[in-house]
């Protein structure tokens, strides 16, 4: 699979299969705790960077084996970037709905949605996920280091429009990073912004696994409080913990396969590598992840105490 991976665990979303129509690193942010590293290719552009076509026969092909199953709560374009850069993630959106009655999720940057056509695309989605991490110009270019094209005022403007036109479901994450954006007048900042977005769900997270930069950490937990106080009103979620739950390893024949695969999407921690090789029955684990070390395809890094493999190709913190 290119394009399609999972079902992995989410905190919002359950057994979600993922969709992604992106290269790995292109986006119109280089936000600073981005699990994935920093944005190689900045762009600003809508396109189609795989053959639609293909990335749907990829959906089908996982969905045909997976949902009889029942081991897909949702399908989530997300990407390995911003999935709105998509020029055909409407078609596949609407195709996909034509072929299973499972929900479908988009989780973007709402950069974009000041865009009617963005709108238009991400209309028949059942849940959008946008991020809004700042209240204030200053601070958003501080966090998100936008695409030099983007305007936050026009980024408020298009979430605010797109809540007046959806149907469906918004929720709404704001990734709190130390000294960044969790100080009282922060956060009442952002709070001002989602009087007229209105999101049905407000998610409160941080940066949890290895960031783009290694001084992205967590707010100190009084922090984290102070923003449940100031934002919450009854649709305050904290994912702030670590998912559980496995990974899917479909259509691998091999350990290394596998986990690069996963980790070059999703950095994992080092007892969730474990489990992951535990499923192929091939030796001592241990053993395994040594050799897949010292081949120079992975390495470890330690971020919050833990330990995380990343490709060997993940330039972070370099």
């Amino acid at each position: 699979m290119k394009m399609v991976y999972g079902p992995v665990p989410s905190r919002r979303l359950g057994r979600s299969l993922g969709v992604n129509p992106i290269p790995l690193k292109t986006c119109n942010y280089s936000c600073v705790y981005c699990q994935l590293g920093r944005t190689m290719q900045m762009t600003n552009q809508r396109r189609d960077f795989f053959p639609p076509e293909e990335i749907l026969n990829e959906i089908k092909g996982v969905i045909e084996v997976k949902s009889g199953l029942g081991e897909i709560d949702f399908v989530t374009f997300i990407g390995e970037g911003e999935p709105t850069l998509c020029k055909s993630i409407g078609w596949l959106i609407r195709e996909t709905k034509a072929i299973a009655d499972i929900p479908i999720a988009v989780d973007t940057n709402g950069s974009l949605l000041y865009r009617e056509d963005v709108r238009n695309d991400l209309s028949q989605a059942d849940v959008v996920m946008p991020s809004l991490d700042a209240g204030t110009a200053e601070t958003f270019r501080r966090i998100n280091r936008p695409h030099r094209g983007i305007d936050f005022k026009k980024v408020i403007e298009g979430m605010e429009k797109f809540r007046q036109e959806y149907d469906g479901e918004i929720w709404l994450e704001v990734m709190l990073v130390k000294g960044i954006n969790d100080s009282e007048k922060e956060l009442e900042a952002i709070k001002s912004r989602l009087a007229k977005i209105e999101p049905d769900r407000i998610y409160i997270n941080v940066p949890i696994r290895p960031p783009a930069e290694s001084w992205a950490v967590p707010p100190d937990k009084e922090a984290i409080t102070l923003a449940h106080a100031i934002l919450g009103d009854g649709n305050v979620v904290d994912i702030a913990a670590e998912e559980t739950g496995e990974f899917s390893i479909e259509g691998f024949t091999n350990p290394k396969d596998a986990i690069l695969a996963i980790i070059r999407r999703h950095p994992m921690r080092e007892e969730q590598v474990i489990e992951t090789l535990k499923k192929f029955e091939v030796g001592d684990v241990h053993d395994d992840l040594k050799r897949m070390e010292e081949s120079g395809k992975i390495k470890k890094v330690k971020y919050r105490e833990k330990i995380f493999w990343l490709t060997v190709e993940d330039k972070r913190w370099a």
